[in-house]
């Protein structure tokens, strides 16, 4: 026999819980007289029959056909106030959660013209905060007959909304600004995405109240993966592989090795291009691994070498620095000879 009650309330903070049902496991009977006592950071949206027929904010309410008129018809004109009837409350959390936290599971690609590839990846975290604007609708369309509804189940669903914004933004602010650009522009991109996604938000009956970036940065990896989203060809991937050696052999506190450390048996790199072309192509492409001397000019800057060569200008610079690329330097800037890079190449 279900219980009936007089007192329908749920007096708890709800610190991660956005609906609790009463009850919330077996039916419970209340009737007319039954006492609703919703706190302050609580609204009450009362159902029978999957129908919601009221909602109540703050305060101690009375159940009556007065106002909740709709009884009359579900339960039936000819009921005393005595007589029990089965329906459920839902008591909806009102307060902000304004700390959960979002991060961009894969990288995301945008282009980035005029520099190096043409494009780039991008990982970025940071918060963002939502509160309940809607209690009935948000009953209604996301917790159905669930006893309890917590922010992990819709933290999934809000987080996709966040990040296909998010990526539509930076794909479409990318087509004026660079990366560089895009990294300092947080605080544009963070009111961006937010007054993007709102809508959506509102559709669940919710508010986005903030949406920061924390922090937004080019992957650390981002050679090897759009190496596996297949952006990258083979000649390209070997390059930047060759370059990303470079840098590090130049890092190389060391020394010794110079340009060639940690990448093999003492080849420089424009053998590693060759044979790895030749492994693709069968040594039809080998030439195309290193620059026709006859194309080169006879003096070079850093900018003009890295072109050649494919690889960004500080790469040039730390080949310099480092002693690996013969070059000289005129004040403040580095020339480079033909014959010195053309050495480079076939050390």
């Amino acid at each position: 026999m279900a219980r009936i009650f007089d007192i329908i309330e749920y007096p708890n903070e709800m610190q991660d819980e956005l609906i609790h049902r009463f009850p919330e496991g077996e039916s419970g009977d209340f009737r007319i007289g039954s006492q609703v006592i919703v706190r302050e950071s609580q609204t009450a949206v009362f159902f029978r029959d999957g129908k919601a027929l009221d909602v109540f904010g703050p305060g101690r309410h009375t159940i009556t056909t007065a106002n909740i008129p709709l009884l009359v018809d579900l339960v039936g004109k000819a009921f005393s106030g005595k007589t029990p009837f089965t329906a459920e409350v839902y008591f909806v959390s009102r307060r902000e959660f304004p700390d959960e936290k979002w991060g961009t599971p894969q990288p995301i690609i945008v282009r980035n013209p005029g520099m190096g590839l043409g494009v780039a990846l991008l990982k970025g975290f940071g918060t963002y905060g939502y509160q309940i604007s809607e209690p009935q609708q948000f009953v209604t369309q996301l917790v159905g007959a669930q006893g309890i509804f917590r922010t992990q189940d819709i933290e999934t669903r809000l987080r996709h909304i966040l990040l296909t914004t998010m990526t539509d933004l930076l794909g479409e602010t990318a087509r004026d600004h660079d990366v560089t650009d895009l990294i300092g522009m947080v605080s544009e991109l963070s009111a961006g995405v937010r007054a993007k996604s709102s809508d959506q938000f509102a559709a669940l009956g919710l508010e986005l109240k903030t949406f920061l970036i924390a922090n937004l940065m080019p992957s650390k990896q981002s050679v090897q993966e759009l190496r596996d989203m297949g952006v990258l060809d083979m000649e390209t991937y070997t390059r930047l592989q060759a370059a990303d050696a470079l840098l590090e052999a130049a890092q190389n506190p060391s020394g010794g090795a110079g340009l060639t450390a940690g990448i093999g048996a003492g080849m420089g790199i424009g053998n590693i291009i060759n044979q790895s072309l030749q492994d693709v192509t069968g040594g039809g492409a080998a030439a195309a691994a290193a620059p026709a001397a006859g194309g080169m000019p006879e003096v070079m800057s850093p900018s003009e070498a890295a072109q050649i060569l494919k690889v960004s200008e500080e790469d040039v610079l730390a080949a310099i620095k480092a002693g690996d690329l013969k070059g000289k330097q005129l004040g403040k800037a580095y020339r480079i000879s033909k014959d010195a890079l053309m050495t480079f190449l076939n050390e």
